[in-house]
């Protein structure tokens, strides 16, 4: 099953964008938001420009989100990279992917100082 999900992501992976929706820290209420993404696996990853996206702010308060990609809807647990190998690894993901870079092989201002989120997806269909 997790090789299908992978399969699915695989050939979602070239979208251009990726809809976040996050429970609201204050209001409960769902917001949703779109935003590039990368894909690594089971998981794709996100990068916050601002620390204090509202977005970041409601996945540190309930790190529960839904993701929807095309028409797929996904579920998953958001948290803020800490290891230092996988969020170096995200950030050149997504600058390849979005072309974020200041000369060849250097990173853009955005991709080296972002916040990078990863989410560990599942199936919304499989909850």
């Amino acid at each position: 099953m997790l090789e299908d999900m992978e399969n699915l992501l695989l050939q979602l992976a070239g979208e251009d964008f990726c809809y976040l929706t996050t429970t609201g820290r204050v209001t409960g209420h769902p917001h949703e938001i779109e935003i590039w993404f990368g894909r690594q696996d089971s998981s794709i990853y996100l990068m916050a420009g601002n620390h204090k996206s509202d977005w970041v702010l409601n996945i540190r308060k309930n790190p529960r989100v839904s993701v929807r990609i095309d028409e797929h809807m996904f579920v998953g647990r958001a948290n803020i990279v800490n290891d230092q190998q996988e969020e170096m690894s995200a950030r050149y993901l997504l600058a390849e992917k979005y072309q974020e870079w200041e000369t060849e092989g250097t990173l853009s201002e955005w991709a080296r100082t972002a916040l990078v989120v990863g989410i560990e997806l599942s199936l919304a269909e499989q909850q």
